[in-house]
């Protein structure tokens, strides 16, 4: 009988399937259900793909889920660039909140944002490579919300930097009660959180 590194090294000789398919379905696996409530086995029966696969590509169950993180960041990204391409500054802030409502309830299952899940469900006990990634992608959005707030407003960068702070924390806070909240309400507290910017 073959060894366990025999049987990886064959299945990765065989690869059967595309990488970034199988991600996506994992990526809505753990989107679903959070990092913990997902198994290996779960992750077989959606990925389409065994566990000799599973680790001969991405190692184990978090490799799996950072592939995933990415994956998502990347779709998330889309809006973010459709964001800064904008001319306009606070108006193309304020419907990037309406964009990213749109974004985490575009299925029957509305589940939110991947990464304030992720944040919620670890807290500051992430792992510190997939804490790296939330953070560049956090990092690259605080600073088109920096350069739109520039453009529609003459205030110091302390305030502007206090503005961004309150825009990050609201964005977390949507993305939770999307997964519950009525649109109107959602789309109220939008129109809210810019009144008091």
């Amino acid at each position: 009988m073959l060894s366990f590194a025999a049987q990886l090294q064959i299945m990765a000789r065989k690869k059967e399937y595309i990488e970034e398919e199988v991600i996506e379905k994992a990526m809505e696996l753990f989107w679903r259900n959070g990092y913990e409530a997902t198994s290996v086995r779960m992750l077989e029966k959606e990925m389409g793909i065994n566990q000799f696969s599973i680790y001969s590509s991405f190692g184990n169950k978090q490799g799996v889920f950072l592939e995933s993180m990415k994956l998502y960041a990347s779709k998330l990204n889309l809006i973010v660039d459709k964001m800064e391409g904008s001319s306009k500054g606070m108006e193309a802030l304020k419907q990037y909140f309406y964009d990213f409502v749109e974004f985490t309830r575009d299925s029957e299952v509305y589940k939110g944002c991947l990464i304030v899940n992720t944040i919620a469900e670890f807290g500051h006990k992430t792992d510190a490579t997939i804490m790296s990634e939330i953070h560049k992608f956090i990092h690259r959005r605080n600073e088109i919300f920096t350069q739109k707030i520039e453009m529609s407003s003459n205030t110091s960068a302390e305030s502007i930097a206090k503005q961004v702070g309150f825009l990050s924390i609201s964005l977390a806070g949507l993305a939770v009660s999307s997964k519950a909240t009525d649109k109107r309400q959602l789309d109220d507290f939008i129109e809210s959180t810019f009144e008091n910017l």
